[in-house]
């Protein structure tokens, strides 16, 4: 049996898996995927805007909201204004986000123990790389539809139209 063949299945199917087990760990201290993956971006570009936070965690604006109103009340985030545009909010974490977040990284460490036992470091290495290669392919075909769609609107619609057929 060629095991190629299942390649999106898997991939799918262990990524779905590892966030159900990354998410049973989370919550037993009482966090959310979604405020752990808000927290981690939040960490690594402090200053950014709400929107700016949906783009890079993938959340809709609406719960968003929702999510930093609770981290903003639990004083784990705090919204400043932004300099040039008044309307516009910018988000820092507090003092208090760190131990949480010192918590989603051993969280984050046991699940990937839990999902990869009794894989050896050099296959993990491996498949690192191949997965690493592609993810590389897949952002350099996306860029490339994307790319195509803005040089050609009126064929890149046609051929969406065809394909949802």
């Amino acid at each position: 049996m060629d095991l190629f063949k299942n390649v999106g299945y898997l991939l799918k199917d262990v990524s779905r898996r590892y966030v159900a087990r990354f998410e049973r760990h989370a919550a037993e201290v009482s966090l959310t995927l979604m405020q752990c993956k808000v927290l981690l971006h939040l960490s690594k570009n402090e200053g950014a805007s709400q929107v700016r936070l949906c783009e890079l965690t993938d959340v809709e604006p609406m719960m968003m909201v929702r999510i930093l109103d609770r981290m903003e009340a639990d004083k784990l985030l705090e919204r400043r204004p932004h300099p040039a545009d008044r309307r516009a909010r910018r988000l820092y974490l507090t003092r208090k986000a760190a131990p949480i977040l010192d918590e989603i990284d051993r969280i984050s460490e046991v699940t990937r123990n839990e999902i990869f036992a009794g894989v050896g470091k050099a296959d993990r290495e491996a498949f690192l790389k191949v997965l690493q290669h592609a993810h590389e392919n897949a952002c350099g075909l996306e860029a490339a539809t994307q790319a195509d769609a803005q040089q050609n609107p009126v064929a890149s619609r046609r051929r969406a139209r065809v394909a949802a057929r």
